[in-house]
């Protein structure tokens, strides 16, 4: 019969030394936020490196997967600003085997909390590992100073570093679950909100406020999305009953708000082309609690217009991969190997924004061949010209031999397009510096006869329970009847009378002068 040798008690314990004491919640919650942090960090930078990103620093340390959110945050962003510095001291150590070159996003967070972070316990194999070379560390660290002829470390990451961008809070309520009144209450229990006085369903609170755990983050009843991003789905204003297009999807904030704005009703097809995504995109919709989006896996060029799939496609939404360069500080872009490097100004990134126009032009095309599409929305968060005004420009006679012009979203805002093409003040921009970040939006529109086609989200008031969106003003009472080809015909139903009245009480005349709820008409389904 087997015998097992009985354990021998430790040299320790035979000392009467006290056992290793469990870790402390500081411990445990610095051993985990670690890890979480090296796994953002890792996503951020592949992404950074593919100039592909699956998506912002702040959405990806504010995904749910993420438990210790601060701490993460915190971790990444400073271990980003001080990234160049800590490669530099790893290389000059040399200290790294193959073993944890694999680890490399590990070792850089612990790196940054040994020569940069608070004193604290580690524990972990790479926190072990580290410490016991946390003087040759150091050494290099000093003759890197030596080398920049420096005395401080601040010396060296100033060229990294941005002016900090203090910026409004916005949050779009989502009206599938909570009515606008509702949430201003709701939040105005902590903080100082009020309503934005361009997009209905938009609040606005104090700079810096930390929502990310706020029980209306939570479950879905509010999402944290900024004006400008608001701006697009608002444009576009689809009809309750509608099937809309979202071209580019994820991560599908503006999906959901198209949802919302249809009050739930028709369908939005939310399309996009990348996996990873696409799981954020499906994310998004499962908090929402939207019933009428249909996530569709594939490329928006590859869709055949004439198939009947899309057949009763009414609107489109276009916001495809764009340079980003609007929303650099939101995106905190500027701590990026990228950014750092100067790749801004580099040829590489001329060729990028040339490839970049290049798509964005292909896809407003294809766009506009969809036969029974009425609207299209062209967005970007971007501030160049050659995503912008110029990709604009170059689609516009292929836009008009498809029936399509350009038309006026937000006709109070006082930002428009650069005056490089004609109609350039239908265009819409926000500033950069003065709106803290810089988005374009095109609106196209059948044509109709009316050549002073407006857009103006309705400011309806919020309702007990629920803010049903907004309605579409309708055009002018002299040219109530649409002009329609064979195809598009319907026969006109008397309820389109007294639903112009409603619009007229509830739409906010507009600073040029909206007559007689000047806008696109619109046909019943």
């Amino acid at each position: 019969m087997a015998r097992f040798k009985a354990k021998q008690p430790s040299a320790a314990a035979v000392a009467g030394k006290p056992k290793k004491p469990r870790l402390r919640n500081a411990e445990r919650s610095a051993y985990f936020a670690r890890r979480e942090a090296a796994k953002v960090l890792r996503s951020v930078l592949q992404g950074d490196a593919r100039r592909r990103a699956v998506g912002s620093i702040k959405s990806l340390v504010y995904s749910p997967s993420i438990k210790n959110k601060k701490a993460t945050f915190a971790l990444v962003c400073q271990t980003l600003k001080y990234l160049p510095i800590i490669k530099d001291v790893l290389e000059a150590a040399n200290i790294l085997n193959s073993r944890w070159k694999r680890q490399e996003e590990l070792v850089y967070i612990i790196t940054y909390d040994i020569l940069f972070g608070q004193e604290i316990s580690f524990t972990g194999d790479a926190e072990k590992f580290l410490v016991q070379r946390k003087v040759s560390l150091q050494s290099a660290l000093a003759r890197l100073l030596v080398r920049k002829k420096v005395k401080h470390i601040e010396d060296l990451i100033d060229r990294y570093e941005t002016a900090d961008v203090s910026k409004p809070r916005y949050v779009r309520v989502n009206t599938l679950k909570l009515g606008v009144d509702s949430a201003l209450i709701e939040l105005g229990k902590q903080y100082m909100v009020q309503k934005d006085d361009l997009v209905p369903d938009l609040l606005k609170l104090p700079p810096k406020c930390d929502l990310h755990d706020h029980p209306l983050i939570m479950n879905g009843s509010v999402f944290i999305q900024g004006k400008a991003s608001s701006m697009v789905a608002a444009a576009l204003c689809p009809e309750p009953g509608w099937e809309v297009l979202d071209a580019c999807a994820a991560p599908g904030n503006k999906t959901v708000h198209l949802a919302a704005l249809m009050r739930g009703k028709g369908k939005v097809i939310a399309c996009e082309l990348n996996k990873e995504r696409i799981k954020r995109l499906e994310e998004t919709v499962r908090l929402s609690g939207a019933h009428n989006i249909e996530v569709l896996h594939g490329d928006f060029l590859s869709l055949d217009p004439e198939d009947p799939l899309y057949s009763k496609v009414r609107a489109i939404l276009l916001d495809p991969s764009c340079s980003g360069s609007g929303t650099i500080a939101e995106r905190l872009d500027h701590l990026l190997p990228s950014y750092a490097a100067g790749q801004a100004a580099s040829v590489d990134e001329t060729e990028r924004l040339n490839k970049l126009a290049s798509f964005q032009r292909k896809a407003l095309e294809h766009a506009l061949c969809f036969p029974q599409v009425e609207r299209i929305v062209y967005g970007t968060c971007s501030i160049h010209q050659i995503e912008n005004e110029d990709v604009v420009k170059s689609v516009l006679p292929f836009a008009a031999s498809h029936g399509f012009q350009l038309a006026t979203p937000f006709p109070q805002w006082r930002g428009r397009g650069f005056p490089v093409l004609e109609g350039s003040e239908h265009l819409l921009r926000t500033d950069p510096v003065e709106d803290k970040e810089g988005f374009f939006i095109a609106l196209f529109v059948k044509k109709d006869g009316n050549t002073n086609m407006i857009i103006q989200p309705s400011l309806k008031p919020d309702r007990a329970t629920h803010d049903w969106s907004h309605p579409l003003p309708r055009e002018r009472t002299n040219n109530r009847k649409r002009c329609l080809n064979k195809k598009q015909r319907r026969t006109a139903m008397p309820t389109l009378f007294s639903g112009m009245f409603k619009t007229l009480l509830h739409c906010k005349p507009t600073s040029i002068g909206v007559r007689n709820g000047l806008g696109l008409p619109i046909d019943n389904p």
